[in-house]
């Protein structure tokens, strides 16, 4: 049977290479383009900024193409071994269809976990240096002038120690307003020092007309509160440091996500954002393996034997897929869902109906 697994992988890598080439172009040639032109002709960018800023630009394109090209490869490789007869060959010999799926199934399922690790490790590092770019040599400003919903903090190995949140900082006047900060001892919260503002003084911040509850062991409440008009700040970090450490969802981590949304949450402030960018790391990706389910049953049919045709109805899927996947996002960011479950209510639907499919062929 190996023999066979190879046959059908040949089928789909062909066309799966070519759908991450295909979607990425029409990804750059419709935005990333348009934006690097508008950098020549608006700010004067130099010609060695903007090919570092479009290469940079291409990781976060590359990711989203994985489950489209997967799509595309299902249905034409299985529209293609349908048109020539050779799935009825195959069927005849006694092996189900989801014995030929299977090796098209797993190498999905190993893409899925690849863009995964891949979305973690490469993107978010791509996005932030993009960004700085952007911000640093063709914006030519290193930070706006002021930042609102800022977060800071501390980390002792792969741990947080502190977590300081703003609602804003100006770094003309270097004037940090509204602030809560966290301190940890073993990942548990031990301390909560609240103050109206902060000032660097240039050496480190100092908090003005604030509070510190001191909290018992096993979150059973405040141990001790006291009131203070000067107190240093628990952050080493100066105001260039400080500006340059705010990212957005995009350019963040999973752990840089988390601990955003532990920051912002119990503060007033709409943390769902963040918490969606966290999610759809995993749900993105694993999109790769649901849209193998759907296109490879839905290419079992003489008619899906044409490119053309299959390329259209994977765009249609697409379409319907990203479409449910941005309504639900909106509905989880606004707060009239929970995130988690907008994050996953789109590979749920697909998931659904491809096993759907996949009965259905099988019958």
């Amino acid at each position: 049977m190996r023999i066979l697994d190879k046959y059908i992988l040949k089928a789909f890598i062909g066309p799966f290479l070519f759908g991450i080439f295909a979607f990425s172009s029409i990804f750059v040639g419709t935005s990333t383009l348009f934006r690097i032109a508008q950098f020549i002709t608006e700010y004067g960018a130099s010609l060695w900024s903007v090919t570092r800023a479009f290469i940079l630009a291409l990781p976060s394109i590359v990711v989203l193409t994985f489950p489209m090209a997967v799509l595309l490869a299902s249905l034409l490789a299985f529209g293609r071994l349908s048109g020539t007869s050779e799935i009825i060959v195959m069927r005849a010999g006694g092996l189900s269809f989801l014995r030929l799926a299977m090796p098209v199934y797993i190498t999905a399922l190993i893409i899925s976990l690849g863009a995964i690790v891949f979305n973690e490790y490469v993107v978010p590092a791509s996005n932030h240096a993009y960004q700085s770019i952007i911000r640093n040599e063709i914006k030519r400003q290193a930070a706006p002038q002021a930042q609102e919903h800022i977060v800071i903090k501390n980390m002792d190995g792969g741990d947080i120690s502190t977590l300081v949140y703003a609602k804003r900082y100006d770094a003309e006047t270097k004037l940090i307003t509204g602030i809560t900060a966290q301190l940890f001892t073993n990942g548990e919260v031990t301390q909560i020092e609240n103050a109206a503002t902060a000032t660097w003084n240039g050496s480190y911040w100092i908090m003005h007309d604030g509070v510190v509850y001191d909290l018992a062991p096993d979150g059973k409440g405040v141990e001790r509160t006291m009131h203070f008009k000067d107190q240093v700040l628990p952050v080493a970090k100066d105001p260039k440091q400080i500006s340059q450490e705010q990212r957005e969802p995009e350019e963040m981590t999973i752990k840089e996500l988390r601990a955003q949304v532990k920051a912002l949450k119990g503060t007033g402030v709409n943390y769902r954002k963040w918490e969606m960018e966290m999610y759809q790391r995993f749900t993105i990706p694993i999109a790769s393996f649901v849209f193998a389910l759907v296109g490879a049953p839905l290419g079992l049919q003489k008619q899906r034997s044409s490119s053309s045709i299959g390329f259209g109805l994977s765009v249609l899927i697409i379409f319907i897929y990203y479409s449910v996947m941005t309504f639900t996002g909106a509905l989880g960011k606004g707060g009239a869902i929970p995130p988690l479950l907008a994050a996953m209510i789109p590979d749920t639907l697909g998931i659904i109906a491809g096993l759907w499919l996949n009965w259905r062929v099988s019958k």
